[in-house]
C-alpha cells in the first residue's frame, strides 16, 4: 500500500479482513475502506466460468475475476485505471475478456510470482487495501448436490437441488501466507456477503485459512444475504446461511443481518450456536443489494 493510499484510510480504525469473492466482497470491501486503518481482502479463486475460466484453462494461473472486482473496490477514485480494469472487450479473439484479468496475469507471468502482481496492480489502481488470492493453487470446486458429485464452481451455481457440501481440490491447497499473517494481526474479519456455495465457502474450505479464522483475535462477523440466489440457496432462510458456515467448520462470533431481507433469521436458534444476531439496516432503498454507507456503519458499530 503506498503512503497516499494510507492517508485516505483512518489513521486510528480497525485492521480489517474480509473474505469471499465475487460482488458481495466488493461491497464488503467498499464499506470497509469507510472506518477501517487497513483493509484486506482474501479472495475465492475457484470460479471457472466467463473470462477467468478460460485464463485458467489456457493458462493454469488461479481465477482472476473476483480478484479484479476487490482491486477496483479498493482504487483510488483519482485512478483512471479503475474503470479501465472493468474495461471487456466485445469482439475478436479477446471478446468477453476484462482487461484487469490479463494485465493479472501477465503481471504475474512477468514477476513469477501471483501475489507479487496482485500487489502491483493495487499500485497501479492505488489501492487503499491489498487483494490476495486464498490460494496461489489453481482449485477446482466440488459440491455433494442431493448426494451426487457436482465439480466446478459453474456447474455446482446453477445445478438443482439442495447443496449439501462443497470443498475445494486439492484438499490440501496452501493459503496465502500474507492472508494468515493478516487474519493474526487482524481486529474485525468480515465473512461475505456473497454467493453462499461458490464464493464464501470456497474461501473457508481452504483448511490452513479455516484454521486461522477459528484462531483469530478478532471479532468475525457474518454478513447475511438480502435473498436467496436461484438455483443455488432457494430454499434457505438466513439462519440455514449461517448453519452452513459451521458446518464447513468455520466461526463466526456475529451474525449481522437486515430483519426486513427476504431471508428470516431466527435469533434464538442463532444464540443456541454461540453466535451473537444483530439487526441493522444494511439494504439500498430497493432492497436489491447491499448499500456500502449503512453496511459501514453496522460494522463499525459491532467493535
Amino acid at each position: 500500500m503506498t503512503d497516499a493510499a494510507r492517508r485516505r484510510l483512518p489513521v486510528d480504525g480497525p485492521a480489517v479482513v474480509a473474505l469471499g469473492g465475487g460482488h458481495g466482497l466488493s461491497v464488503a470491501l467498499t464499506a470497509a475502506r469507510r472506518y477501517a486503518r487497513s483493509v484486506t481482502a482474501v479472495v475465492s479463486v475457484a470460479d471457472d466460468g466467463g473470462s477467468s475460466g478460460r485464463l485458467r484453462r489456457d493458462l493454469g494461473v488461479p481465477a482472476p475475476g473476483d480478484i479484479r472486482r476487490c482491486l477496483v473496490a479498493l482504487a483510488g477514485d483519482e485512478s483512471v485505471w479503475r474503470d479501465a480494469f472493468q474495461y471487456r472487450f466485445d469482439g475478436g479473439e479477446l471478446g468477453g475478456h476484462a482487461l484487469g484479468n490479463l494485465l493479472i496475469v501477465g503481471l504475474a507471468d512477468t514477476l513469477g510470482d501471483f501475489t507479487a502482481a496482485l500487489d502491483e496492480a493495487g499500485r497501479l489502481l492505488h489501492a487503499v487495501g491489498r487483494v490476495l488470492p486464498a490460494t496461489t493453487d489453481p482449485v477446482v470446486l466440488k459440491a455433494d448436490v442431493e448426494g451426487e458429485p457436482v465439480e466446478g464452481q459453474v456447474a455446482v451455481m446453477t445445478s438443482e437441488g439442495r447443496i449439501r457440501r462443497v470443498e475445494v481440490v486439492p484438499g490440501d491447497a496452501a493459503a496465502s501466507p500474507d492472508a494468515l499473517a493478516a487474519l493474526e494481526r487482524a481486529d474485525q474479519v468480515i465473512l461475505g456477503p456473497g454467493s453462499l456455495y461458490t464464493s464464501l465457502l470456497p474461501v473457508l474450505c481452504v483448511q490452513e485459512l479455516r484454521e486461522a479464522v477459528l484462531a483469530t483475535p478478532a471479532t468475525v462477523v457474518q454478513v447475511a444475504n438480502l435473498r436467496p440466489q436461484v438455483p443455488e440457496t432457494t430454499g434457505l432462510d438466513g439462519t440455514d446461511h449461517l448453519r452452513a458456515v459451521l458446518e464447513h467448520g468455520a466461526r463466526v462470533d456475529t451474525f449481522l443481518y437486515d430483519e426486513d431481507a427476504m431471508l428470516e433469521a431466527d435469533e434464538a436458534q442463532i444464540r443456541s450456536w454461540g453466535v451473537e444476531p444483530r439487526a441493522a439496516t444494511v439494504a439500498r432503498t430497493d432492497g436489491a443489494a447491499h448499500d456500502s454507507a449503512k453496511l459501514a456503519t453496522a460494522l463499525q458499530a459491532l467493535l
